[in-house]
């Protein structure tokens, strides 16, 4: 990430919160609610593919959340849970776990942005206006505080777990995703159309507290921040709206961590991005992840790498459809032979998949990856 020397190209996949529910043993909802059971399945299938690094993309539980459960039903292919407080999660046995029985999403001339500061979308309960953490009642005051005690202790685990022995990033979602969680992804998109002003007023409140936990994350121990912006893509976004909507407010997050912590920050967006690669680069990210290739993007790696390689770290661009889930290991193999050789040399490169590894995706053919990296570096 800081293009130092190195002695291999390091191979660090984002793997589906789905593929440690397959692959791990555990009861899928442990992973999704225990941030113990979470923690120990990064490290457990970093070990077994031989990754070098991992991202920790839940937060932090309640200690006592399982006495927050009313009754758990495990069917064949999902478990459901009841709450105490009210609402049902159901946890299919390879996907994200998903609440029901919240408030109506608010409409955006509902939303005070002064009411607003960080909207986590992965809690126990759905996103709700005001926002509030795990059936706490609404109310607070921004800064640290905001965030409950126990909101990094799946990053802290994973630090104590494996920090040192692997690279351990950490993750907050970019405002712009935030307000799509808050309005929903239709509505979020007209609400740009209808209030744009309004739209940046609440961009600007989310911005302050994605830069405060990111400051948080680092002040425990992370190695790097990543920024999940994964819907800021040509799909969804023109690059017009992407420098309106998204780039001012991800540079604010950015300035303050390179002001208060000097780690490195990366920026994950799905999708077509090649239009909008100089603009990532112009927000200050130290890297830019997924990097989809045709047909999932239009990411001509080798391009970016002449262009800015010399300013940023890339990380990806193995189709993760595809090939990892479709393909044969020699045509894994092939491919990161390809990137290693092609946009590996000299730094600043991370063999990975584009966007999240499948739940389903063979295990042979991610551990097919640092076997490349580590045969290419005998070669060379």
């Amino acid at each position: 990430m800081r293009h130092e020397p190195f002695d291999r190209v390091p191979v660090f996949c984002q793997l589906s919160i789905g593929h440690y529910m397959l692959r791990c043993g555990r009861e899928p909802h442990r992973i999704w609610f225990s941030p113990g059971d979470f923690a120990a399945s990064l490290g457990e299938l970093a070990a077994r593919y031989d990754f070098d690094g991992v991202l920790v993309n839940l937060p932090g539980r309640p200690p006592d959340w399982e006495g927050l459960v009313a009754s758990i039903a495990t069917l064949s292919d999902e478990t459901r849970i009841l709450w105490k407080g009210g609402g049902l999660t159901v946890c299919p046995s390879a996907d994200n776990a998903h609440y029901q029985g919240g408030p109506p999403r608010p409409t955006l001339d509902e939303v005070d942005p002064s009411l607003l500061y960080y909207i986590e979308a992965h809690g126990i309960t759905e996103v709700s206006y005001p926002f509030s953490f795990d059936f706490a009642p609404p109310g607070f005051e921004k800064g640290p505080a905001f965030f409950p005690d126990y909101y990094l202790d799946t990053l802290k685990s994973a630090i104590a777990g494996f920090g040192g022995e692997r690279h351990v990033s950490a993750e907050v979602m970019s405002p712009f995703t935030q307000l799509m969680e808050l309005l929903g992804y239709s509505e979020g998109l007209m609400a740009l159309m209808d209030d744009p002003d309004k739209c940046e007023r609440v961009l600007a409140a989310l911005a302050e507290g994605s830069a405060e936990l990111a400051v948080l994350q680092s002040r425990v121990g992370a190695d790097a921040i990543l920024v999940s912006s994964a819907f800021a893509g040509g799909g969804f976004l023109s690059l017009e709206q992407y420098r309106r909507f998204v780039q001012p407010f991800e540079k604010a997050v950015v300035e303050r961590v390179h002001r208060e912590s000097k780690l490195p920050i990366y920026v994950h967006s799905c999708g077509a991005i090649g239009d909008r690669i100089e603009a990532m680069v112009e927000t200050g990210y130290d890297g830019i992840d997924t990097m989809d290739p045709p047909p999932l993007g239009n990411t001509d790696i080798e391009a970016v790498k002449r262009d800015f390689g010399d300013r940023i770290f890339l990380k990806g661009n193995l189709d993760p459809v595809n090939l990892l889930l479709h393909g044969s290991e020699d045509e894994v193999r092939g491919r990161a032979v390809e990137l290693i050789r092609k946009v590996g040399k000299g730094g600043g490169y991370i063999l990975s998949s584009a966007c999240s590894v499948s739940p389903r995706t063979d295990p042979r053919n991610i551990a097919v990856l640092a076997e490349a990296s580590r045969n290419e570096a005998r070669i060379n």
